[in-house]
């Protein structure tokens, strides 16, 4: 008959628990959760040897051995899988599918000589095996063995099987989490990489045309956006202007905006209207790259800086804003449904002409859409047109470097500080007299 080990009292086994959960609460490696839980239950439980089983992801009647105190070399389970002893039947194979709590008190009984898992077993009387189960089916088991002569304390059973099965659960949870940050690391990376292109697709710096000063900030709300704008050396001295901000955010958005500078590219050039252009761009995406509910909305300008005309067409997009002596203009003359919904009608056209301290901007809808923070009823406010005609307005004389830093800077006034739920986009034209030499000005 074996004798029981002396039982602690409440008061040690609290400090063992607490001392256990404490040294747990630090730890990021499954492996050194389970070297720290063992350490924890060899002081609760005089467990001689263990075994540690799982069939996750093996067929009837295929398992592994996932750790043993045995081992002369140990691998770890979650990187090394392919190093563990596969194995099949046996008394190993018993607990491991026996879906439920198995107590074994005459272990050499029970164990054939040729069982094909006696190595891990033999020496021992007793044997308590607690499954860790997953959706109800207990694919991890712990066999913990006791020597001849030692007996289990029948009352810490079910205290060990609770412990074994949050245990599983939490270096199961703990190994997701390492796993999702890998991935998310990955995918990080991948992000920056899509981002660097995206920003390589930009413009590398600013037109200079006597007679004219530009400014430009691009702000994404994720590493990648889906805004674009650009600009395109015409014959004769023409410049072609774009815009464009398409439909949601991050990769797929990046993806659809370099397709769509492709598409420009192969376009602009002194016999291309802005409207055929958006034509072009239009039958181009709508045919082939847009699918339901994904959209672009653009703007395409060709200005003759001679004789200071724009010509303009509009595909959803908001109307640029021009500021003429005190007041504001809505270029909204010409429009069309967004790209890449509908091949439709063709884009209309119209035509401005500037005079000298004329300020033109364009702009995506992240700025007009910033939103306020939450009022104690949970709505929110737009920054909206308004505060933005208002900002033009008080530019006054300044430049356009200027009057983008305004803008943003009363945009995240506004935000209160708060991420970006949106891309933003500024270009800022001004028309100066000629003789002044012109500046261009790039910001974010």
């Amino acid at each position: 008959m074996g004798m029981h080990v002396r039982r602690r009292t409440w008061q040690e086994e609290l400090e063992i628990v607490d001392r256990t959960m404490r040294a747990i609460s630090g730890v990021s490696d499954p492996e050194e959760l389970v070297d720290v839980y063992w350490q924890g239950i060899g002081e609760l439980v005089p467990v001689g040897d263990y075994v540690s089983l799982s069939r996750r992801g093996e067929e009837s009647p295929f398992y592994l051995v996932t750790r043993a105190s045995r081992f002369t070399e140990h691998f770890n389970p979650w990187t090394q899988r392919e190093r563990l002893p596969r194995m099949s039947g046996g008394l190993l194979g018993e607990l491991v599918y026996a879906n439920r709590p198995v107590i074994i008190d005459d272990l050499p009984s029970r164990l054939a000589p040729d069982d094909p898992g006696r190595f891990y077993l033999e020496g021992y009387q007793h044997l308590l095996a607690l499954p860790q189960y997953d959706n109800g089916e207990g694919l991890n088991v712990t066999a913990m063995l006791l020597e001849p002569g030692v007996e289990p304390d029948p009352a810490m059973i079910p205290v060990l099987h609770w412990q074994s099965g949050l245990f599983g659960r939490g270096t199961q949870n703990l190994v997701l989490r390492n796993q999702l940050a890998s991935a998310l690391a990955s995918l990080d990376r991948e992000l920056r990489i899509v981002a660097d292109i995206q920003r390589s697709l930009l413009p590398s710096s600013l037109p200079r045309i006597e007679g004219f000063e530009f400014a430009a900030s691009y702000q994404t709300s994720a590493q990648a956006g889906g805004d674009y704008y650009d600009f395109f050396a015409l014959d004769g001295g023409a410049l072609g202007m774009f815009i464009a901000d398409v439909s949601g955010h991050g990769t797929p958005a990046a993806v659809l905006m370099a397709i769509t500078h492709a598409l420009a590219h192969a376009r602009p050039g002194a016999h291309t209207p802005p409207g055929v252009l958006l034509d072009y761009l239009n039958a181009q995406l709508a045919g082939t790259y847009t699918s339901a509910g994904t959209f672009i909305t653009a703007f395409y300008a060709v200005l003759d800086p001679a004789s200071r005309r724009l010509r303009y067409a509009r595909a959803g997009h908001n109307p640029p804003r021009l500021v003429r002596g005190g007041r504001v203009l809505s270029l909204e003359e010409a429009g069309a449904l967004p790209l890449g919904i509908v091949d439709g009608p063709p884009h209309e056209e119209s035509v401005v002409r500037l005079v000298p301290g004329d300020l033109l901007l364009l702009y995506t809808d992240g700025i007009t859409e910033a939103m306020a923070p939450a009022d104690p009823g949970g709505s929110r406010e737009l920054f909206g047109v308004e505060r933005l005609d208002a900002l033009l307005v008080g530019c006054g004389e300044c430049s356009t470097g200027e009057c983008v830093e305004r803008i943003l800077a009363e945009v995240g006034r506004f935000s209160g500080g708060s991420a970006r739920a949106d891309d933003q986009t500024l270009i800022a034209i001004r028309c100066v007299p000629v003789g002044v030499a012109p500046g261009s000005e790039r910001h974010g």
